[in-house]
């Protein structure tokens, strides 16, 4: 297919709602702010589509129930056209979380959004199935909570992406070195993957195998994961036991529905 093919147009403006994965880490444009799946969708649904507006408020670190309050309400507000909703990752990796819970709190919000009149996207967890061990164990947590939010979307009639499924992300070259955040090819395949979802045209297949690449060595293998641990989990712990996020101090980067020319940088709050 070519890169060039326009999309279907049956959306004039795109809301995105979450947290990182969402706003975009690790996938950096050339001033350092966040690109990021969403960004890359937005771009491909304004193709032919001088009016097209986007926003996007996703924050770092948010709860579900801080994305809820924060969020939620300046999406209702903007009454768009097509919503993206993804939460709950960062509950899920928390010290402790019912994901059954997780799911009521997020229906409830998913039925707000879908009462704005808007189409809504929303994600599936990861298969942490080849993550390491301490990300590993949080598999259970994150089956409960997607099969909950297949039930949601289809008793709200919703569009599900279903990352559990998408094999390409077990791969460890889709992930950044902190193995929570994608990585700009990573993020490439999930906005195709959201294309296909909701039937726009897809310049590239999202199944594309990696590259063949040389396994490293055990040895090796070691060394990166006590460095994970040393310079991303441990930091991450403290912060969390301290009562701090990650998104402590950050605003939404594009906080209003604006074309695409208009972009607006994440940064702290002061």
């Amino acid at each position: 297919m070519r890169e060039e093919l326009v999309a279907v147009n049956r959306w004039n403006s795109f809301v995105a709602v979450g947290d990182s994965f969402t706003e975009g880490l690790d996938d950096l444009r050339d001033d350092g702010s966040p690109r990021g799946w969403a960004d890359r969708l937005a771009e491909r649904l304004a193709a032919g589509r001088p009016g097209f507006t986007y926003a996007n408020l996703a924050v770092r670190g948010k709860l579900l129930d801080q994305i809820i309050a924060d969020q939620v309400p300046v999406a209702e507000a903007m009454r768009p056209d097509l919503v993206s909703f993804c939460a709950g990752g960062n509950d899920i990796i928390g010290l402790q979380c019912d994901p059954d819970d997780l799911a009521v709190r997020f229906d409830a919000a998913l039925a707000r959004l879908v009462a704005t009149g808007a189409d809504v996207l929303i994600f599936t967890g990861f298969d942490l199935r080849r993550m390491h061990v301490l990300l590993r164990r949080l598999r259970g947590r994150v089956a409960t909570f997607n099969e909950n939010l297949r039930a949601s979307a289809d008793k709200h009639g919703c569009r599900v992406v279903d990352l559990w499924g998408m094999n390409v992300l077990a791969d460890p070259r889709a992930w950044a070195s902190d193995r929570l955040h994608l990585t700009p090819e990573a993020h490439e395949r999930v906005s195709l993957r959201a294309l296909e979802v909701l039937g726009e045209p897809v310049p590239s297949d999202w199944r594309t195998p990696w590259p063949v690449a040389e396994q490293a060595s055990w040895r090796t293998r070691q060394a990166e994961d006590l460095a994970w641990v040393r310079d991303h989990v441990m930091p991450y712990v403290r912060k969390r036991l301290r009562g701090g996020h990650t998104g402590d101090g950050y605003l939404p980067k594009r906080p209003e529905l604006a074309p695409l020319e208009r972009l607006n940088r994440s940064f702290p709050a002061v």
